[in-house]
């Protein structure tokens, strides 16, 4: 690997590096959502030059939709959206991180017992003996 690439101010993502694993779509790069708050991994989402090119114009997450072939700006239908704060790339250029923090209540589009959308995505556990997952946020 080229000292460039993981040391230089150049920005260049390799943008085919998951194009047999999202196959069908445009090239992408795997993206970290963070909350800038509680510091929670909220979500894990494909974006290509185009959805990164929309949440630096715009200041929303948006993202591509690998199953719907287009732009996803998250929240969008279920009123859930993030404000996109920063932008990180890892060293290798390969994958991103977006910082957000939910404009509303809650982060992820599906809710709790008490109506309320969870703070996260990952709210369900893998319980080792079971192999049954266990909501964390019922």
């Amino acid at each position: 690997m080229s000292k460039e690439l993981e040391e230089g101010t150049k920005f260049t993502l390799d943008w085919t590096k998951l194009k047999k694993v999202a196959e069908g779509n445009p090239d992408v790069v795997p993206v970290a959502v963070q909350d800038q708050d509680s510091q929670e991994l909220i979500l894990v989402a494909y974006a290509n030059e185009q959805a990164l090119q929309h949440s630096l114009k715009t200041g929303n997450a948006t993202f591509w939709s690998t199953s719907r072939h287009e732009l996803w700006e998250k929240g969008a239908t279920s009123g859930e959206t993030f404000e996109l704060l920063d932008v990180r790339v890892n060293c290798e250029q390969n994958s991103l991180l977006y910082i957000v923090r939910a404009r509303r209540s809650g982060i992820c589009h599906t809710k709790n017992k008490d109506g309320i959308p969870r703070n996260g995505c990952y709210y369900r556990s893998l319980n080792f003996k079971t192999g049954e997952l266990e909501n964390l946020n019922p």
